[in-house]
């Protein structure tokens, strides 16, 4: 798992339109990364949503964010749809590359072979170099909204 001062691992993944997104052509500036569980769930939902309210910000400060998930691109689509979601989701179908970064909960709720992301939020800077972490074992718990915007103003 990585870590604060690590650098990071590229990956490319599909977004909701298919098209592939490698990380490593997105580093102009600050990247958030925002790992969830699963679309259309209650706590994701408003996560993403509370990312979405704070997009605005993150364009003046030349900073982006993705979302990542287990989920297909389809799922993924219908869930950005609905909640009007304005950054790319980006699917991890198989969960390596949330593997990598903040772990995977396996055989999820006990239901065997049921895979999904951590919820973990990393924040790396225009060098590649992680500058904030954040993972939690509890799917139920959100991130600390004010902290994320406070590293990425920064």
């Amino acid at each position: 798992m990585l870590k604060k001062g690590d650098k990071f691992v590229d990956f490319e993944l599909v977004n909701t339109d298919l098209k592939k997104i490698k990380l490593s052509e997105h580093l102009n500036g600050k990247v958030a990364l925002v790992f969830y569980p699963g679309a259309f769930t209650s706590v994701c939902e408003k996560e993403l949503c509370s990312f979405r309210d704070m997009i605005a910000k993150f364009n003046n400060i030349n900073a982006k964010v993705f979302g990542i998930s287990v989920d297909s691109p389809f799922s993924n689509k219908a869930f950005a749809e609905k909640n009007h979601l304005s950054f790319d989701l980006l699917s991890d179908f198989g969960g390596k590359v949330s593997e990598k970064y903040g772990g995977i909960h396996k055989n999820f709720i006990g239901i065997e072979n049921y895979t999904v992301s951590k919820r973990a939020v990393y924040i790396i800077d225009e060098n590649g170099t992680i500058i904030y972490d954040w993972v939690s074992d509890d799917p139920g718990k959100e991130p600390l909204y004010d902290e994320i915007e406070k590293i990425l103003e920064q």
